[in-house]
């Protein structure tokens, strides 16, 4: 179903950027504790997961799964917010750094867009670990578009209850596209430049793949795809890559309910990328704001104090479909939590 948001920006941030930058810069980092563990992988590489600490929850508890953007990991105020949300609602949460995201990891490859191998991984162990829990998933970005890809892949055998994705880059040709285009190609310089450290830092610990692209070169999506994401993962080119991995496509499997969160004004990509209602299974709901940037939605309170929108709606969602996981006992706890 493909539906009009009610989320209603504050006043004072109407802008798409202004959306976008308050959200990730400029809002202060949500305080938490986490446990990390370590899951060893078949093929020698390893994935490092942020757990909120076990505080005698019951083995039925249900477990929330986060899953970060590019150039995201636990420092992601995105990912702090929802995870103190799953706190304060009795969850289990654990944020899921896609490999090569913590740290550098030991092989070529890294995570990418379409790579739902590793949340399949991360899916069964949480599975096996919590065999009675309700299990949920919500993705941002990035992390967005492997969700709904790997729902898609899954469809009735998902073993998530239900799932919800924000900012997603259905179609990342056309992304990136878009991000190149005015304003927006500021976006592209920041996180192309992110990527280039993050390769840079892993050619340190492990051989570079010959002959070595000068990184330096890389100034778009499409040629830092090209040259590094596409090679190291197993496609063709950028365009191979782009075909196979975007979710758009995947949308009319899934049969876990989902829902998906976006903006009509998100920087990171053009509106014509949004999937009609045609594109989606009866298992989809599809809300779209005409404000919010990208993965933004922040509104307003009283006094016009930021209220982070994300994490109402999204907690609203869950409480809906996932056993187990029940509003705060207080509002006290509610206001804490956010």
């Amino acid at each position: 179903m493909l539906t009009r948001s009610d989320f209603e920006p504050a006043i004072w941030l109407r802008n798409a950027h202004a959306q976008t930058v308050f959200a990730s810069k400029l809002r202060p980092s949500p305080p938490l504790e986490v446990e990390r563990e370590r899951l060893e992988l078949e093929d020698g590489d390893f994935l490092d997961l942020s757990w909120l600490p076990e505080r005698g929850l019951d083995d039925d508890a249900p477990v929330v799964i986060v899953l970060h953007g590019l150039n995201g990991s636990l420092e992601s105020k995105y990912a702090r917010g929802l995870l103190r949300q799953a706190d304060a609602h009795g969850a289990r949460g654990v944020l899921l750094h896609f490999r090569g995201a913590a740290e550098p990891n030991r092989l070529p490859r890294s995570y990418h867009s379409g790579d739902t191998e590793d949340l399949h991984t991360v899916v069964s162990h949480v599975r096996a670990r919590f065999p009675r829990a309700a299990l949920a998933a919500v993705g941002y970005s990035l992390g967005g578009n492997v969700l709904l890809k790997y729902l898609g892949e899954q469809g009735r055998e998902s073993a998530l209850t239900c799932a919800t994705a924000v900012s997603v880059p259905y179609d990342l040709k056309r992304c990136a596209e878009a991000i190149q285009e005015g304003l927006s190609r500021f976006y592209q310089a920041h996180l192309i430049n992110g990527l280039r450290e993050a390769y840079e830092n892993k050619f340190k610990v492990i051989e570079a793949p010959e002959p070595r692209p000068d990184l330096r070169e890389l100034r778009s999506f499409f040629a830092f795809d090209n040259a590094i994401t596409a090679p190291l993962n197993g496609f063709r080119d950028a365009e191979d890559y782009y075909a196979r991995s975007s979710s758009g496509p995947f949308l009319k499997h899934i049969r876990t309910p989902t829902l998906v969160i976006h903006a009509e004004d998100d920087p990171f990509m053009a509106p014509d990328i949004i999937p009609d209602e045609s594109m989606l299974s009866a298992a989809v709901r599809l809300e779209v704001s005409r404000h919010g940037g990208h993965v933004g939605f922040v509104s307003g309170g009283r006094y016009g104090v930021p209220v982070y929108w994300l994490e109402q709606r999204i907690p609203a969602w869950l409480r809906d479909r996932l056993h187990g996981f029940e509003a705060p006992a207080s509002a006290r706890e509610a206001q804490e939590a956010g």
